[in-house]
């Protein structure tokens, strides 16, 4: 068995690539179907964003699968994949292990450490174990993964700081205001960057919003947003004194408002503070206004000094989580070693179990007057001196499946225990569901086959 994961994403491909490969949300169910009833896969995941798009698969030859599953995407998206084979990336089992747990913990995002993917991988695991195509291997990896993510976002503290010159922003105003319950927000020009902002102040608390536009209508499609107040120029000079915060991101070429301005609206407002954020470039707000008393003034350099700076905290908390991550790796290996000695740990406990009730039944045949509750004691201290025998055994065969001659260690155990005859019964019932499930799975692409064809040359797919 083999781990894999083929993908695109933002560092590898542009928006008009990713967005001719992205699933809608209800068809999802059915591409993991068909992506399950792929040849080699056993299991499957599917992990789809506005920033990727990722194959997640458990496969029992991996020189093929890349083969497969870029067929699989060539007949879901109806491309040829000479369009978009330059653009994957492929990783098989410990590289496709250490990739998925960097994109839960947010590590391999556009925003590092940001939380919302490890929603979306969560969500995606659990459509999968719904549709039923996700098995051993994938429960124990996805869970892991998920779990390890919250535990870097509880005991770091790479979500913390802000990474955007919006949210930095936001943050400026809560070291001053605390909260923006009842504030009162002002957008001068209707800029992308001064909108960003307004809407995460606005979603922060903040009651009002005056929205400001040489060019009124598009004052109004701003204030509508926001439910807000549209404004001309002339009315926002009249009404600064009622902003407590003012994001500023026009063309202009002057000073949108001066120091002058400002210090009579400042007048009006006694001991209320008023934040100012400057986005444009060349600057709206006259640097001057910064003496003005009660008036805290910045620009974008100041935001995006705040940003770097938070950005280096991260990658800080980053290489902690990347200390995690390798440790989360090995105990998932360990984890995976001991998957060999399960079907040898049944085989001992069948065993056990059968030599139990035949030793019981031989009991009864030959003491005919005990009663029910002396059969029930007399079974339950049996059956404790059975599993006391096999609790060392099994721990030390779990031992050695991770040791460096496990296979010589495993074939003296199953010599030692006799278990040769139970392990072939359960491996040839193993080989017979695997025949059974094939057969199916033929069966199904048959009649997917068939519907095609019908399909195709136009004919009618009647049902007696």
């Amino acid at each position: 068995m083999h781990i894999v994961v083929v993908g695109l994403n933002y560092k590898t491909s542009p928006v008009e690539v990713r967005e001719k490969f992205t699933f809608a949300e209800r068809d999802l169910p059915e591409a993991l179907r068909k992506l399950k009833q792929t040849n080699s896969i056993m299991e499957c995941v599917i992990v789809a964003t506005c920033n990727r798009t990722e194959i997640y698969a458990v496969v029992d030859r991996h020189q093929l699968c890349g083969h497969h599953i870029r067929s699989f995407m060539e007949q879901w998206f109806e491309l040829p994949r000479e369009q978009f084979t330059n653009h994957l990336y492929m990783y098989e089992d410990d590289q496709a292990i250490e990739h998925l747990m960097h994109v839960t913990c947010g590590l391999d995002s556009m925003i590092i450490g940001e939380t919302q993917i490890l929603g979306q991988i969560r969500n995606a695991f659990l459509l999968a174990q719904e549709q039923k195509t996700t098995g051993t291997l994938f429960n124990m990896l996805f869970k892991q993964s998920i779990t390890l993510a919250k535990r870097a976002h509880s005991e770091t503290s790479i979500g913390e700081a802000a990474v955007s010159v919006s949210y930095a922003a936001v943050e400026l105003g809560k070291r001053i205001f605390g909260q923006f319950h009842h504030k009162t927000v002002m957008i001068v020009g209707a800029g992308k960057m001064s909108e960003l902002t307004a809407k995460h102040l606005y979603a922060n608390g903040a009651d009002e919003v005056l929205v400001v536009n040489r060019t009124y209508d598009r004052a109004v499609q701003l204030a509508d947003k926001f439910n807000g107040v549209p404004l001309s120029m002339e009315d926002a000079v009249r009404r600064l004194h009622e902003a407590d915060i003012i994001i500023s991101s026009t063309g202009s070429d002057g000073y949108v408002l001066t120091r002058d301005q400002v210090e009579a609206a400042m007048q009006r407002r006694p001991s209320r503070p008023l934040f100012m954020i400057d986005i444009a470039v060349p600057r709206d707000l006259d640097p001057a206004i910064a003496e003005v008393g009660g008036v805290y003034l910045y620009d974008i350099d100041d935001l995006e000094g705040i940003v770097e700076s938070n950005l280096e905290l991260r990658r800080t908390e980053a290489a902690k989580i990347e200390t995690m991550i390798l440790i989360e790796m090995d105990a998932f290996r360990q984890w995976y070693k001991t998957l060999g000695v399960i079907p040898l740990i049944r085989s001992l406990q069948t065993k056990a179990a059968t030599i139990h009730e035949d030793t019981m039944e031989s009991l009864v045949n030959k003491l005919p007057d005990l009663d029910e509750r002396e059969l029930k004691v007399i079974r339950k201290l049996t059956k404790s001196i059975v599993n006391q025998l096999l609790q060392d055994p099994i721990l030390r065969v779990k031992e050695m499946a991770g040791e460096k001659h496990a296979a010589q260690s495993m074939d003296m155990f199953v010599k030692l225990f006799a278990l040769e005859e139970p392990l072939a019964q359960a491996a040839a019932a193993e080989r017979q569901a695997e025949l059974d499930a094939a057969a199916e799975m033929k069966q199904l692409r048959a009649k997917a086959q068939d519907k095609g064809s019908a399909s195709a040359s136009g004919l009618a797919v009647v049902t007696p």
